[in-house]
């Protein structure tokens, strides 16, 4: 049976105790006051859909050691943006396709 270590709050976390402490009209407040929170209405969410992220496939592949480094000197997840720039390409390319 695995061992089940207690939470800890790691630096930089969420104190859930002390949110959870607040009002929902305290959380609001923050909420609206944070500046990376941008405000949203209903509208912002009429043409938000709800999905499943594509399955990823493993490939071996190479790429410039330069490309590689830009990408990798913005810290973790670097081959997430690596593959969000792809995606990027791959959709521009589709809807040029699609629009002649």
């Amino acid at each position: 049976m695995p061992v089940v270590k207690p939470a800890r709050n790691p630096s930089g976390r969420t104190d859930w105790a002390a949110l959870h402490a607040r009002t929902e009209a305290e959380v609001e407040q923050m909420a609206v006051a944070d500046a990376d929170n941008p405000v949203t209405d209903e509208s912002h969410w009429a043409s938000a859909t709800i999905g499943l992220p594509p399955v990823k496939t493993a490939v071996h592949a190479s790429f410039d050691q330069d490309v590689v480094a830009f990408f990798k000197r913005g810290g973790k997840g670097y081959q997430a943006r690596m593959n969000a720039v792809l995606r990027r390409y791959m959709e521009d390319q589709q809807s040029e396709r699609s629009s002649d």
